[in-house]
């Protein structure tokens, strides 16, 4: 079979949506940042699109059974290394944001490691997976005793090295339901994914009330949500659960107005009002709003409905792969794309708390590009080799 090109033009129209996203939505970063260059944000974000796109052809040329290990473990130990080792570096080389350093800074560009680590994390669970998994029935505790493995790697190369020293939970969340959704289709029992969504949920819970300002995240995002709720429970209950004299929800606010303002068909690109000082990120956390006050209702549900094929696309590939190794890796791809694009969704549109999530191929960020392209690429080159 040769390789899903569908898949591949779908995957480059995105990220070309994402460039013009870039160019038209960054007017007010451009002066908040004092950057005399106009098309700063837009070249940057275009040369990191045709990078992507060129890495996502060359890779889905190769042969899988012969690179597709190389590229998994080598993107895997190289992004484990340097996110350990990142937190020793200077400032002027490790950029920090909150408190932790999450970028390395090199001449003319800096990167996130941990987008490119979530790649490599998925290759080594499908791997490891399909090894030491199989589809035989067993009991619950042998699950644990089998899985108990993995929730150690978990703790130490995910939640230290990224929630902890990096203050990034949104990616621990993302990576945590991705292990699910992965050991359920290894082999595992419902029983165990069940077991796994509810550790997942308490190791967020307590990453929540340990950090001051997560805290004030969900105050102000139940702030924003509560009336609704609450008028359907007993005054009582409601009145005990209601959060009084938190900030004004600036960011929710504004993202809330630009999608009511862009109605069904949108204002038209480049006529959008909130990126002029309103929303400070919205090409980047909060792109989905600034794209649908646009484009409208119409044109982000056609950018959803091209989101939707995308994972179709791979779950096809996922689902006719022979390896086992293959089929769980593209569904894992498939994961981190959905579960990025929802959780970014859910958060500019107040359904849950903001985490900070990039869209894949939408917002702007070299790093988060590149990473999903070759991810994707890694699913083409598997796509040559199924049935």
């Amino acid at each position: 079979m040769s390789t899903d090109k569908t898949l591949f033009i779908l995957c480059s129209l995105c990220v070309f949506i994402g460039i013009i996203a870039s160019f038209s939505l960054s007017a007010y970063a451009i002066l908040r940042y004092n950057i005399e260059y106009p098309y700063y944000f837009f070249i940057r974000q275009c040369t990191a699109g045709f990078l992507g796109i060129f890495a996502m052809w060359l890779i889905s040329q190769l042969n899988p059974e012969k690179h597709l290990v190389i590229i998994g473990f080598g993107i895997f130990f190289i992004c484990l290394f340097t996110m350990g080792f990142m937190h020793y570096l200077p400032e002027n080389m490790a950029t920090s944001a909150g408190g932790a350093k999450r970028w390395i800074r090199l001449p003319g560009f800096s990167f996130a490691p941990v987008e490119f680590f979530k790649i490599g994390f998925v290759f080594f669970l499908a791997w490891s997976f399909a090894r030491r998994i199989n589809q035989e029935k067993k009991p619950l505790k042998q699950e644990v005793l089998l899985l108990l493995p993995y929730f150690a790697v978990f703790a130490v190369f995910v939640i230290y090295l990224i929630a902890v020293m990096q203050n990034d939970i949104g990616q621990v969340i993302v990576l945590a339901l991705t292990f699910s959704v992965m050991a359920f289709f290894a082999g595992t029992s419902f029983r165990f994914f069940s077991l796994a969504i509810l550790l997942s949920a308490i190791v967020a819970t307590f990453a929540v009330i340990n950090s001051e300002n997560r805290i004030m995240r969900v105050k102000i995002w139940w702030s924003t949500a509560q009336n609704a709720v609450l008028s359907f429970l007993p005054d009582k209950i409601a009145n005990a659960l209601r959060v009084e004299n938190t900030p004004e929800p600036y960011q929710l606010s504004h993202s809330l107005n630009a999608i009511n303002h862009g109605g069904f068909f949108g204002e038209g690109i480049g006529n959008g009002i909130v990126k002029l000082g309103y929303l400070s990120d919205v090409h980047t956390d909060f792109v989905l709003a600034g794209i649908t006050e646009e484009i409208g209702a119409v044109g982000t549900a056609c950018i959803t409905a091209i989101f939707c094929v995308i994972v179709y696309r791979i779950f096809k590939i996922a689902s006719r792969s022979q390896n086992r190794t293959h089929s769980l890796f593209a569904l894992g791809i498939a994961m981190l794309i959905v579960f990025s694009f929802l959780m970014n969704a859910y958060g500019v549109t107040s359904i849950t708390p903001i985490k900070g999530i990039a869209v894949p191929f939408l917002s702007y960020g070299g790093s988060s590009l590149l990473a999903t392209c070759i991810g994707v690429g890694m699913v083409l080159m598997i796509s040559k080799k199924v049935d």
